[in-house]
């Protein structure tokens, strides 16, 4: 895909819009669910309008190649929430920052 100077792909194929770490993939799939780009601005306030509308134009005019990305993203991030375990339960980290505040008070109190 030939990229316009306002959006740019970093070494890992990541593509977001210039300047910003705001990816391309997140404003199409806002707009894709019927986001008006001034919607999307109020998503994303550091963006201006017309950036939006250059986005929304670049997708318009490259509309198979930008859904291939985004779909390709998609499968990405679905892999890595596939590969990562579930976390502790809340009790659990409960317990962690309880004795985690019990042996700083003990370092605490030994240090004075």
């Amino acid at each position: 895909m030939n990229l316009p100077d306002f959006l740019t792909q970093d070494p890992d194929g990541y593509i977001h819009l210039t300047g910003h770490r705001i990816g391309l993939q997140h404003l199409m799939y806002y707009y894709n669910e019927g986001y008006s780009a001034e919607m999307l601005v109020c998503e994303y306030p550091a963006l201006s309008l017309a950036a939006v509308h250059k986005v929304i134009a670049f997708y318009l005019e490259n509309a198979a190649e930008v859904d291939e990305y985004v779909t390709t993203c998609q499968a990405a991030i679905a892999l890595l929430r596939a590969g990562a375990g579930e976390g502790p339960p809340v009790a659990e980290l409960r317990r962690r920052m309880e004795r985690l505040r019990q042996v700083e008070g003990v370092q605490g109190h030994a240090r004075q």
